[in-house]
C-alpha cells in the first residue's frame, strides 16, 4: 500500500507504472512487427523457391509435371526435413510431382486457406506434414506452356525455424527492455530527488526559523513553491505581530487592573475595622489572581513565539549565584552539570522562571546540597524533535513514594511545614506544558526530592 504522506513515493510509483505500461506496449508492438517481418521474409524465401521450381518444371505428353533438375537447396531432398514442394496437375488421374523430402506422401492444404489469396494470387497458410511438423506454406496456380488449365505450385517450410528466430528476438527484447526499464527507474529516482530538492531546502530553512537561526525564509524558489514561501513569511510576520500585540495588551491590562485595586486597598487601610480588613484581604487575593493570570498570558504569548533560543548553562549559573546568596544562612551549595552549548527552544525569561522555582524549592528543603543536571532526553519524540531533561535534586527529607506520583496542583503545597503559596510547581508545570514539555517527581540520589523537567531543545 502506497504511503499517502510520501510525495516522492507517489511520484516514483506513478512514473514507474507509466513506464511499465509503455515498455509492455512497446514489447507487444515490436514483437508483432518482428513476427510480421519474419513471416514476410519467410514467405519471400518460399517465393524464391517457387520461382526456381517454376523455371525447372516441364509438362509431359500426358499432362503430368516433370522436373529438369533438382533444386540446389538440399533440405528439399532430406526425408521429412520440413521443407517441401509439390506440383499438382489440374486433372485427376494424372501423376503429380513432389520433392524427395515428402517420401511419396502429399500435403493437403485446407480448401478455405486456398480460397484466401493476396493481390498476386498467392495463398499463405499453415499446415502440418505427415510427421506432425508445423509448416508455413504458399500456393499459387500457373498455366504451363500452352496448357489451358492451371497447375498448383505449393512450397512449404519448417515453421519451427521461424519460431526459433521469434523466440530469440523476444528474449533479446525482454533483456533490452528490462535494462531500459531499470535505467528509466534510476532516471525517475534522480528526477524526483532533484525535483523535490527545493522542498527539502524549504524544510531546512523552516527548521532554522524554528530553532532561532533565522527570522524568515530567504532565497529564491521555483514558481510552484515561491507562493508557499511568501505565504509562510507572511504567516511568521503575522504571528510575531500578534504575539507583540498580546504582550502589549497584557501589560496595559495589568496597569488598568492594578491601579483600581491599589486605590481600593488604600481606602480600606484608611477605614479600620472588620469590613476594611475583609476588603483588604480580598484585595490581596484579587491582586494575586490578576498577577497569576497576567503571568500565564505572558507565558503563553512567549511560548508561541517562533525562533526563541536560550543558552541553558549561563542562565543556571546566574540563578545558582543568586540563590546561594539568598540562602547563605543555610550554606547551601548548588552544583551544575550542564553540557556546554545546551540550548532551550524558548524564551529566557520562562527558563529562568521554571528553573528558579525549582532551585528555590530545593534550597528551602536541602540540608546542604542541591544538584542541577542537564542531559539529552532518552524519550525522543516521533516527530524528530529534540528534548532535554533538567533535573533538580536535593539532600533534604524528600517525599513519601505515594506523593511522588501526585501531580502538582495550584495552591496546594506538597508539604505544609514550609512557607509558600503552593503555586511554584504548578506554574512550572503549566509553563512546561505550553512548550510541550512535562514535570515529574522522583527520588533523589542525594536522599531528597528530584524534580525532572523535560523541555524542547536545539541541536
Amino acid at each position: 500500500m502506497m504511503r499517502r504522506r510520501s510525495l516522492a513515493l507517489r511520484l516514483v510509483v506513478s512514473s514507474a507504472i507509466v513506464a511499465i505500461v509503455l515498455l509492455f506496449s512497446a514489447a507487444v508492438l515490436l514483437t508483432s512487427l518482428f513476427q510480421a517481418a519474419l513471416e514476410r521474409n519467410f514467405d519471400a524465401r518460399l517465393r524464391a523457391v517457387m520461382d526456381g521450381l517454376l523455371a525447372n518444371v516441364e509438362v509431359n505428353a500426358d499432362g503430368s509435371p516433370g522436373i529438369e533438375s533438382e533444386l540446389a537447396d538440399t533440405r528439399f531432398t532430406l526425408p521429412l526435413s520440413g521443407w517441401y514442394w509439390q506440383v499438382t496437375p489440374p486433372r485427376q488421374g494424372v501423376a503429380d510431382l513432389a520433392s524427395p523430402s515428402l517420401l511419396e506422401k502429399r500435403l493437403l492444404p485446407p480448401a478455405a486457406d486456398l480460397a484466401d489469396r493476396d493481390e498476386e494470387g498467392l495463398a499463405h497458410f499453415y499446415l502440418n506434414d505427415t510427421n506432425g511438423t508445423r509448416l508455413r506454406a504458399i500456393e499459387q496456380r500457373y498455366k504451363l506452356y500452352d496448357k489451358a488449365d492451371e497447375y498448383s505450385f505449393l512450397v512449404a517450410g519448417n515453421f519451427d525455424e521461424l519460431k526459433a528466430e521469434a523466440t530469440g528476438f523476444r528474449q533479446t527484447l525482454v533483456f533490452m527492455l528490462t535494462l531500459l526499464g531499470l535505467g528509466l527507474l534510476f532516471a525517475i529516482l534522480v528526477q524526483v530527488r532533484f525535483g523535490l530538492r527545493p522542498l527539502r531546502a524549504l524544510q531546512a530553512r523552516l527548521t532554522a526559523i524554528r530553532e532561532g537561526k533565522a527570522e524568515r525564509l530567504e532565497g529564491a524558489y521555483p514558481d510552484e513553491i515561491q507562493p508557499v514561501a511568501d505565504e509562510l513569511n507572511l504567516l511568521i510576520q503575522s504571528n510575531s505581530e500578534i504575539v507583540e500585540r498580546a504582550r502589549t495588551q497584557v501589560g496595559n491590562l495589568a496597569h488598568a487592573l492594578k491601579t483600581p485595586l491599589s486605590v481600593l486597598n488604600n481606602e480600606a487601610k484608611l477605614q479600620p475595622g472588620p469590613l476594611a480588613d475583609k476588603v483588604a484581604e480580598q484585595m490581596h487575593v484579587m491582586r494575586d489572581q490578576v498577577n497569576l493570570y497576567l503571568d500565564r498570558a505572558r507565558r503563553a504569548a512567549r511560548a508561541q513565539t517562533v525562533g526563541s533560543i536560550t543558552e541553558i548553562e549561563p542562565a543556571l549559573a546566574a540563578l545558582a549565584r543568586t540563590l546561594e546568596r539568598i540562602h547563605l544562612d543555610k550554606g547551601v551549595e548548588i552544583g551544575i552539570d550542564c553540557p556546554r552549548g545546551s540550548k532551550f527552544r524558548g524564551e529566557k525569561q520562562d527558563l529562568e522562571e521554571m528553573a528558579g522555582n525549582l532551585l528555590d524549592n530545593a534550597c528551602k528543603w536541602a540540608a546542604r546540597k542541591v544538584n542541577v543536571t542537564v542531559s539529552s532526553s532518552a524519550g525522543a519524540a516521533a516527530d524528530g524533535r529534540l528534548w532535554i531533561d533538567l533535573v533538580v535534586s536535593d539532600d533534604g527529607p524528600g517525599l513519601p513514594p505515594d506523593k511522588l506520583k501526585e501531580p502538582p496542583k495550584r495552591g496546594r503545597r506538597l508539604d505544609e511545614t514550609k512557607p509558600g503559596s503552593g503555586l511554584g510547581l504548578s506554574i512550572v508545570t503549566e509553563t512546561a506544558a505550553m512548550y510541550g514539555g512535562s514535570l515529574s517527581l522522583e527520588q533523589s540520589k542525594l536522599g531528597g526530592l528530584a524534580v525532572r523537567l523535560r523541555l524542547p531543545a536545539v541541536a
